[in-house]
């Protein structure tokens, strides 16, 4: 295994790095790193939590800080949501340190004066929503005749959100010879297309399979009732050893009524979804990583957007649309070679998709069976609301009637797949399409 030390990074950034604790590259970063500085266009393909955000940082500092200074824009970088911009600018700001480079984030949702003010303070880094950068530079407000490099992150993402005519309208704005970085978690044919169209000449460097998961997480399925969720999510808090804990759910309204069930049993969390502003999602953020909040309940909009290494679980309190959506939920956690912990909640409704997250991954899922009381009596009702009427607390006896059946666990073997040909219990249906 190599060490920073052999990739020919200059000091200040080796310094910081070793600040951080940072001693061995990942396996994205050991690849793309020497050929970044090099100046090659790269086309990566790195699972999320891989480390490819500082694959890309480094060699974009180290390029700028050795070229004689400027206040002019050298590097570009677009992302598909706020989240992640503001992300990758606290990145560029770390490893960076002082070196003396400005980085400006740019997203919509805000007043565009402080962004603008900043540009015109001088910004060697941009990072973009695509959106926003189309409306300035529309404006005029950013001048590109001295960019040297664009990157592109989570590229299929991008095009999965209707991206790809503004990334067309951005790219015929800039100056056609500059070192073009691309990467993305997948490989489908608009991505290929897109990369084909905007790299010359790329190396490429792929790191795991395409819509795998993250092999340290241990995912297991929690099969149950619809009106069974909330007591079992409850369950799971209570007796996980857990850190720091991400619930999905598939709406805002769902992420709202999660949030006040797990207030009214007295169980602090905070919501991160569309509907709060980007103050109070910074706020949510911030709150949660520095462990002020450990549950963090959020939309999908947060898949990609958050990268805190203290995330021990991911609960899916509902399956996504997409099957790939799951892979980009669990990656959340078992982030920087730790080990993480990945339950969904499943009811009858969801699982052809629970099928189809399994075709994608390639692996039987193991499931537990969840037995329980609908939580509708009295105070709380499953509408997400808390009724005024008195009605006695839930006790130790309603507690006993509810558990995680482990005699009906699925035996898995070692690559994943199920031992025994049988249909489990509570899933009769889920093989016959197979």
């Amino acid at each position: 295994m190599i060490n920073f030390t052999e990739l020919a990074i200059i000091p200040d950034l080796l310094k910081n790095l070793q600040d951080l604790g940072h001693d061995y590259p990942t396996a994205i970063q050991a690849e793309a790193i020497p050929i970044l500085l090099e100046g090659r266009d790269f086309l990566g393909i790195a699972q999320t939590g891989t480390g490819k955000t500082a694959a890309f940082c480094i060699p974009v500092l180290q390029r700028i800080h050795n070229r004689p200074r400027t206040k002019e824009l050298r590097a570009l970088v677009l992302a598909p949501t706020r989240e992640l911009v503001t992300q990758i600018q606290e990145s560029f700001e770390v490893y960076g340190k002082n070196l003396g480079l400005s980085v400006v984030a740019l997203y919509g949702g805000v007043n565009q004066r402080p962004q603008v003010q900043a540009i015109k303070d001088g910004a060697q880094i941009i990072v973009a929503t695509p959106g926003r950068l189309l409306d300035l530079m529309a404006q005029g407000l950013i001048r590109f005749h001295k960019l040297e490099m664009l990157v592109l992150d989570e590229a299929d993402r991008m095009l999965d959100m209707g991206f790809i005519e503004d990334i067309d309208k951005i790219i015929l704005g800039l100056p056609k010879i500059k070192q073009t970085m691309f990467f993305s978690a997948t490989m489908p044919a608009q991505v290929i297309g897109l990369s084909r169209k905007i790299l010359k000449n790329p190396k490429l460097v792929e790191v795991s399979p395409n819509s795998s998961t993250v092999v340290q997480v241990d995912q297991r399925v929690i099969r149950c009732k619809r009106e069974e969720k909330f007591q079992a999510l409850r369950k799971i808090l209570k007796e996980e050893e857990r850190e720091l804990v991400v619930i999905f759910t598939k709406t805002k309204n769902s992420a709202d009524k999660v949030k006040e069930y797990l207030r009214f049993h007295r169980i602090p969390s905070t919501v991160y979804h569309g509907d709060k502003s980007q103050g109070d999602r910074e706020r949510a953020l911030a709150n949660f990583k520095s462990g002020g909040l450990k549950i963090l309940i959020a939309t999908d909009i947060a898949a990609r957007g958050i990268d805190i290494p203290g995330v021990s679980h991911v609960i899916n309190f509902e399956l996504p649309m997409e099957a790939e959506s799951y892979v980009h939920r669990i990656g959340r956690t078992a982030r920087a070679g730790r080990e993480g912990i990945a339950v969904t909640l499943c009811d009858d409704s969801e699982l052809q998709i629970l099928d189809r997250i399994e075709v994608l991954i390639q692996k039987r899922l193991p499931f537990e069976v969840f037995k329980g009381r609908p939580e509708a009596h009295g105070k709380w009702n499953q509408e997400g609301s808390i009724r005024k009427v008195k009605a006695p607390t839930p006790g130790k006896s309603q507690e006993k009637t509810s558990y995680l059946d482990h005699s009906k666990r699925q035996r898995v073997s070692a690559d994943g797949t199920s031992r025994s040909s049988k249909s489990h219990p509570g899933f009769k249906n889920r093989n016959k399409k197979r």
